[in-house]
């Protein structure tokens, strides 16, 4: 089997908010929001919007009521620590880094290079509206995986 993410599915406290935040965020990462879905489940109550792409379909999904007033953190387990989008080049990152900046998204570390992952690892870390981390990456895959010489 090859390790290929088929869909992720991200639970968000308010999918309306959310789905705005995502609709300018995902065309930066190449999601067509003429794909876009929704679907509904109410004896579950259960409400997804997912943003198809050929490599994979993300999907943001409404909070049970009976989590509302539970902290959401990322270092919970269970939880999401952030998601990794690979860019082709650091200049990719840098023209993302300028789009995302114009989104209501919360700015963690602009970019720069993180030494301690990979001697080339160029990233900038952002949070959605829901507080959810988010990371813009590129580096040499080949360092890893010398076989797949990118």
């Amino acid at each position: 089997m090859q390790p290929i993410i088929d869909h992720i599915h991200i639970t968000v406290k308010d999918l309306q908010r959310a789905e705005q935040f995502y609709d300018m965020l995902l065309p930066m990462l190449g999601f067509d929001l003429e794909l876009k879905e929704r679907d509904s489940v109410p004896e579950h109550e259960y409400e997804i919007i997912e943003y198809h792409h050929r490599n994979f379909s993300f999907g943001i999904v409404n909070e049970r009521k009976e989590y509302e007033n539970e902290q959401v953190s990322r270092r919970k387990a269970g939880a999401l620590h952030h998601l990794a989008f690979y860019a082709e080049s650091i200049e990719e990152v840098n023209d993302l880094y300028q789009k995302v900046k114009k989104i209501p998204a919360e700015i963690v570390h602009a970019p720069q290079y993180y030494p301690e992952y990979a001697k080339d690892y160029y990233a900038f870390f952002f949070k959605d509206s829901e507080g959810i981390e988010y990371e813009i990456v590129n580096f040499a895959r080949k360092v890893y995986f010398p076989e797949n010489e990118r």
